[in-house]
């Protein structure tokens, strides 16, 4: 065995960062977690909102919606009135439709959020199409976890005590969202394979062994 194998994960790591895009019920969430810690990244996730928020002065339930597209864009209108934002977020141009300012000044504030946790370094980000916000940037891992539709019915209803048939409509409702949020953020049509580095099917490997096969490609 190779001095490197017998070091194991505390070899020299190339990437700083690792994205992770995942199907929902494809087992991304626990996956991301453990690949953070075999590499000892952060994990990432909630924290792009919360960061996005303060960066503009708004909430985070704002921006949260924004992602969900909820409703609440005269909310966030609201905040926008009552806090100084600075113009490159197109927040204080008042030639334009306050809603449409307002909603790409919010997709703004989370893509560089994206944009300034990646240059901090040693981080796994998971969601929020960091793959897209950081895409041809060196020394970024871009990672999709997915599988079989009968397999992510199967971990969802198992994971957070669903029937079959509540299971596969939270699926068909995630992927529509997630399809959408690419679209908004992204202008992203059509979700690729090759729109990342590494593609990992969770239909026969387990969560520790999708984490071994991501930590090795780092």
């Amino acid at each position: 065995m190779t001095p490197m194998r017998q070091r194991g994960y505390r070899r020299r790591v190339a990437c700083r960062a690792v994205c992770i895009s995942r199907a929902e019920g494809a087992g991304g969430s626990q996956t991301a977690q453990l690949v953070a810690e075999r590499l000892g990244f952060r994990y990432i996730d909630d924290e792009i909102i919360a960061k996005a928020a303060a960066k503009g002065g708004i909430s985070p339930d704002d921006v949260a919606d924004e992602e969900k597209r909820k409703s609440a864009l005269s909310r966030i209108a609201q905040e926008f009135g009552r806090a100084a934002v600075p113009d490159s977020y197109g927040i204080a141009a008042i030639s334009h439709p306050y809603e449409e300012v307002s909603s790409e000044a919010v997709r703004s504030l989370i893509r560089d959020a994206i944009e300034e946790t990646a240059d901090r370094g040693d981080v796994v980000i998971v969601s929020h199409g960091a793959s897209f916000a950081l895409s041809g940037r060196p020394n970024v891992l871009r990672v999709l976890l997915t599988a079989s539709p009968e397999t992510r019915v199967g971990l969802l209803s198992e994971s957070q005590g669903l029937d079959p048939k509540a299971a596969r409509k939270a699926i068909k409702d995630a992927d529509a969202a997630r399809s959408d949020y690419l679209r908004r953020f992204y202008g992203v049509e059509t979700e690729l394979p090759t729109h990342y580095d590494l593609v990992v099917n969770t239909d026969v490997l387990s969560v520790e062994q999708a984490a071994d096969v991501i930590v090795r490609a780092t």
